[in-house]
């Protein structure tokens, strides 16, 4: 397959070590493209959920092509999120081309960009609800598991896949206006700071909208997920767009090589585990 040229990519919430990663799927994504600068907006590696019984080799792929990426040039900006927020404490750190940050201002085609993960306006991460928060992790995760078994019986029967997760989004109103109030918050603070886009991720919903308000205008963009909406955001010929994975485009490629070298940390214990289990300490 023929790599595509973009300018530039933003990819959040993979939730590397995690049931409800699609983790060969972001392996086939990232060998489709060539991006001049990729933007990993937090939530990347799972800490909240991060056991070494379940760090499969595929998910070890996924940060092989990610530092395969850097080796050939790309530059690689990594912001933190609340899921991978043990990351915070090596903030501001720039190797090469891979830049560590908390949050990124930066020009693009004489426009400014503001792009952060998001959970600074989410409460729950935040203090004691945090521990509830990573209960309701470990629940959603679950969920996605089981949806992913009953969206295969669902294929096989000729039949639509569905989305739980989405379904109890949108049947719950509070969790409606909960996006909804995030994506106006968001929107609102870059309004005052006279940004022309503002990026986010974290509560896994693509979007690309205009947010007007009396002050300005502003474009609010979110990335989505590889957990369930399988997105990114991808900006070239000075527009942005929202990329969905579809298994149809990779139909014809050819089944993807898992390094056979790469190590199962659900099996064993090598410098690659000590390494992630130094940033995730139980």
């Amino acid at each position: 397959m023929q790599k595509r040229h973009v300018d530039v990519v933003v990819l959040s919430d993979l939730h590397l070590g995690t049931y409800g990663c699609h983790a060969l799927e972001i392996v086939q994504y990232l060998r489709s493209i060539s991006p001049r600068l990729l933007i990993l907006n937090g939530d990347i590696i799972d800490g909240w959920q991060f056991s070494k019984r379940y760090f499969p080799a595929t998910h070890l792929q996924v940060i092989k092509e990610l530092l395969q990426m850097i080796s050939n040039g790309v530059r690689v900006i990594y912001i933190t999120g609340n899921h991978d927020e043990m990351m915070r404490r090596y903030s501001d750190i720039q190797l090469h081309n891979f830049q560590l940050c908390d949050k990124l201002v930066m020009e693009i085609n004489g426009k400014m960009a503001w792009i952060f993960h998001g959970d600074v306006f989410d409460n729950t991460t935040k203090g004691s609800a945090r521990i509830i928060a990573k209960l309701g992790g470990y629940g959603y995760d679950w969920l996605i598991l089981m949806n992913r078994f009953v969206n295969w019986w669902l294929v096989r029967f000729g039949k639509s896949r569905m989305s739980f997760s989405k379904r109890i989004k949108n049947s719950v109103k509070k969790a409606v206006a909960w996006i909804s109030d995030f994506e106006q918050t968001a929107a609102e603070l870059a309004i005052q700071k006279k940004y022309d886009f503002v990026i986010c991720g974290h509560i896994h919903q693509p979007c690309i909208r205009e947010v007007e308000t009396q002050k300005g205008k502003v474009t609010y963009l979110n990335s989505g997920d590889w957990v369930e909406n399988l997105t990114s955001l991808e900006y070239n010929n000075d527009q942005w767009r929202i990329y969905h994975y579809d298994e149809k485009e990779f139909a014809g490629a050819p089944i993807i090589p898992i390094d056979k070298n790469l190590p199962d940390l659900s099996v064993v214990t090598d410098e690659v585990g000590l390494f992630i289990n130094s940033l995730y300490p139980r």
